[in-house]
């Protein structure tokens, strides 16, 4: 039986001059599966996604994709495999929303960088599954925030990468696509992407298949949303000011105490 593809991190510690922002924290993700990351604002989320991606070596601890150290990875061999989609991110100015989706085949072109059929179709599906087809044309200096948002998705789904790490993906989004966004992460998980995703709203993480909660930058707790997205759990992390109710036809319900 084949081995199961795994992005994995081991003892990952990092800081930036201060107190340490990530504390031997470990966690790995199989082709496959959605892993949502929570926790309060400064608890490590980001820098872990950057580590994960390799745009960040941390401080110590090591990182493997599917055997190899990710560290001795060309960035063109990372890219063929790891999407990466921060926050935020500056394009080079001028550029139409198909432009930048485009820029997401780059891994794949050969020396001539000559896109064929593969990379065309790739596009393609990337502009649609996003609902990006119809700002193809945009200037990106001319969309909305979620337009924005949607059209970035589109360029790191154009590489068809084995493992999509995002950054709140939802930010910016309106509640009509920041269902259609959960759909389609649930829906790219089912077809063998791994994604690794930094959540603001935990109401969000129950779609995924697993929950890893950060704060101070140590692992607290990593399980199925039905464990760790509890009262008990959740309470200290975020210092009781949370709430978790159970409706009537048995959702679960996480806000703000106020």
């Amino acid at each position: 039986m084949a081995a199961t593809s795994r992005l994995s991190g081991a003892a990952l510690s990092h800081d930036y001059g201060g107190p340490p922002v990530l504390r031997s924290v470990s966690l790995d993700v199989r082709q496959g599966e959605w892993l949502a990351l929570l926790g309060p604002n400064g608890s490590g989320k980001s820098t872990l996604l950057r580590a994960l991606a390799g745009v960040l070596r941390p401080r110590s601890g090591q990182i493997v994709l599917d055997g190899r150290q990710l560290s001795a990875m060309s960035g063109r061999a990372r890219g063929q495999c790891l999407a990466y989609l921060p926050q935020s991110a500056e394009p080079p100015a001028g550029l139409t929303v198909g432009d930048m989706v485009r820029l997401g085949r780059l891994p794949h072109l050969g020396l001539l960088g000559r896109e064929g059929p593969v990379d065309r179709e790739a596009v393609a599906w990337a502009l649609t599954i996003t609902a990006t087809a119809e700002l193809e044309e945009r200037p990106l200096a001319g969309l909305s925030g979620g337009e924005r948002q949607r059209a970035e998705l589109a360029r790191a789904l154009a590489s068809r990468p084995s493992y999509l790490l995002l950054d709140e993906p939802a930010n910016h989004l309106d509640l009509h696509h920041q269902s259609r966004m959960l759909r389609l992460l649930r829906e790219l998980a089912s077809n063998a992407v791994g994604i690794v995703s930094v959540l603001h709203d935990p109401n969000h993480a129950q779609a995924a298949d697993r929950v890893a909660i950060l704060s101070q930058g140590a692992m607290v707790a990593d399980g199925p949303p039905v464990e760790v997205l509890r009262a008990e759990v959740l309470m200290p992390v975020y210092e009781g000011d949370v709430l978790v109710r159970a409706t009537s036809d048995g959702d679960t319900v996480i806000t703000a105490r106020w």
